[in-house]
């Protein structure tokens, strides 16, 4: 992978997604009758990130940017009814060159997914998962953080966790994190097994590291949350780690303390969160209603840096 350009805030993330030559990459917004998303698409063509091209019921989708006050009059409009036919046309773009990132509108996050992993239509990756991750900036220290899997998978396996690691080290790379420092989450540091199967996971994961499996990353669990992002709190406990307290990705261990996770940091702490689906070879957003304004916005943006570096 290329030698990056270190990306440190979210501000920067935007300057690094501005920073293009030629015209904005274009995004696939399927299906776009919906209002939160026309505006996040309309909000990234006004700041020099992303040009929309809308897909579905235009005549849906013209009443509700009216509604809105907002003019879609100078975008690409593909007019197609049903979902399935408006993630097609989103992966048919992506496949011919004629968008660079696909966003989810008024579809199901599975309906898209699952149409960009068809084997014969779609643009899967040949050896990956697909998998949620999120960046943002510490509320304790304002460092760029990410953390994975808050969307995609359930209960995911050891295997599925290497993975999502994995497409997480990716994603950290291509920021421009050198030696990313990745905490596996548990409730305990301590391996409890069989009543914590995340503890053991962790550990395993932490041995995959020092044989190699994940390169120059530093992996290190089972490890609390306070523990993976508390200087003091490490030092209290006198656990010495360069993962621990400064730990750059944070993994979970199911989907339910994922999705707390990054609630409680959206909602409780105010954080924006910039989320993509990876793991194949197109950046897709999959903004949720309850996302900030700012969020949908720099959703878009890290698509948009990911799709340029990794193209």
């Amino acid at each position: 992978m290329a030698d990056f350009k270190p990306i440190a805030s979210l501000h920067e993330l935007v300057e690094a997604a501005l920073d293009h030559d030629g015209p904005m990459p274009k995004v696939a917004i399927a299906r776009s009758a919906e209002g939160f998303v026309l505006r996040a698409g309309l909000d990234a063509h006004a700041r020099g990130v992303a040009e929309p091209i809308l897909i579905g019921d235009m005549d849906e989708t013209r009443r509700i940017a009216d509604e809105r006050g907002l003019d879609i009059s100078p975008f690409r409009q593909i007019h197609v009814t049903d979902d399935a036919g408006a993630v097609f046309e989103a992966v048919r773009l992506f496949r011919e060159g004629e968008a660079q990132l696909i966003m989810k509108g008024l579809v199901s996050t599975a309906t898209l997914l699952k149409a960009v992993l068809n084997k014969e239509t779609g643009v899967p990756h040949p050896s990956r998962i697909l998998s949620h991750v999120s960046v943002f900036e510490s509320p304790v220290d304002k460092r760029l953080m990410l953390m994975t899997d808050p969307g995609v998978n359930i209960a995911p396996t050891l295997q599925r966790k290497v993975d999502i690691l994995k497409n997480a080290l990716d994603v950290a790379r291509t920021l421009g994190l050198r030696e990313p420092r990745c905490a596996i989450l548990a409730a305990t540091e301590k391996i409890n097994y069989p009543a914590m199967p995340a503890t053991l996971d962790g550990d395993i994961l932490t041995k995959m590291a020092r044989q190699g499996e994940f390169g120059d990353a530093r992996v290190l669990g089972p490890l609390s949350l306070d523990l993976a992002v508390s200087r003091e709190v490490a030092a209290t406990k006198r656990f010495d780690s360069p993962v621990a307290g400064n730990a750059d990705i944070l993994v979970t261990p199911d989907i339910e303390a994922g999705n707390v996770l990054y609630k409680a940091l959206s909602t409780l702490c105010g954080c924006t969160m910039a989320a993509v689906v990876v793991g194949s070879r197109v950046p897709v957003v999959v903004p949720s209603r309850g996302d900030s304004d700012a969020s949908k916005f720099h959703s878009i943006a890290l698509a948009s840096v990911l799709a340029r570096r990794n193209a």
